[in-house]
């Protein structure tokens, strides 16, 4: 007891895992801390923070919250009454264990988490879902998601989602066209494509910023979706204070990733 962790160390300590995605015992050898304590201190303050979930990961509520949403998404290549840019990615961690852990594996060897989220303009991420296994397919993670449902009762009115073409076209769901023909389809597919590629743009700052998410979480499975959920909360507040530094993104990859054509992705 006369060596217990401070507030501010446990702090610290989370906020280390976080960004560098190190291993538990070097990162308890900074602080005097065990791995052990390094994990319980990690689970604890994820927990607490992903709590807060309903404060800082929000979608556009009333009309002038969703009107802001649309001037943003607007200014990218002016397609218009765009809500949100969808999409998943995946959250490398170790072997899960119990009956079935090669569910949690996917093609490119790994086993993972498959996370669904839907950003704004300013990389901000509005919604999140974090517990389903690497194997599940977007498309099944989406229809099973409560923004679907809110958004199939017509909750948001005309407001629309853009997203990539491994999804299917819905009245408030649009993904580029696969054989654009004429300038105007073009056209179409360009602005579409552009807007669309903020989701990506947010999963490269998101874990850019927070490094454990694409080096992989050493904890516990279970333990995974309250990290994920914690750090979007955090990735929130530095969008909030402007601190989406240029320097997070590979200027090269974000000029290549915005004029790509529409490929069908390999899904999971």
């Amino acid at each position: 007891m006369n060596h217990a962790l401070t507030e501010e160390q446990i702090l610290l300590i989370t906020l280390r895992v976080y960004a560098t995605g190190g291993m538990l015992q070097t990162i308890g050898d900074l602080f005097g801390a065990s791995k052990w304590t390094v994990s319980k201190v990690v689970t604890l303050v994820s927990h607490h923070i992903a709590l807060l979930r309903e404060r800082f990961i929000t979608f556009p509520k009333d009309d002038s919250q969703k009107y802001e949403t649309y001037k943003g998404f607007y200014s990218i290549a002016k397609f218009p009454t765009v809500i949100g840019a969808l999409d998943c990615t995946h959250v490398k961690i170790i072997l899960p264990g119990g009956n079935n852990p090669e569910l949690y594996r996917i093609r490119k060897g790994f086993f993972s988490i498959n996370v669904q989220t839907i950003c704004d303009a300013n990389l901000k991420i509005t919604n999140i879902v974090a517990r389903w296994l690497g194997s599940a397919h977007d498309l099944n993670i989406l229809r099973n998601s409560r923004i679907y449902f809110r958004f199939e009762n017509g909750e948001f009115g005309d407001s629309l989602i853009v997203a990539d073409s491994g999804y299917l076209n819905k009245r408030f769901l649009i993904t580029p066209l696969s054989n654009p023909i004429t300038p105007e389809e073009n056209l179409f597919n360009e602005s579409l494509i552009r807007t669309r590629c903020t989701a990506e743009r947010s999963y490269g700052v998101w874990k850019m910023r927070f490094s454990i998410l694409s080096l992989g979480i050493r904890l516990n499975h279970k333990k995974v979706q309250s990290i994920v959920v914690a750090t979007a909360a955090l990735h929130n507040i530095c969008c909030t204070n402007n601190e989406n530094d240029l320097h997070l993104l590979d200027p090269h990859a974000s000029t290549a990733v915005d004029f790509a054509p529409s490929v069908p992705r390999n899904r999971q």
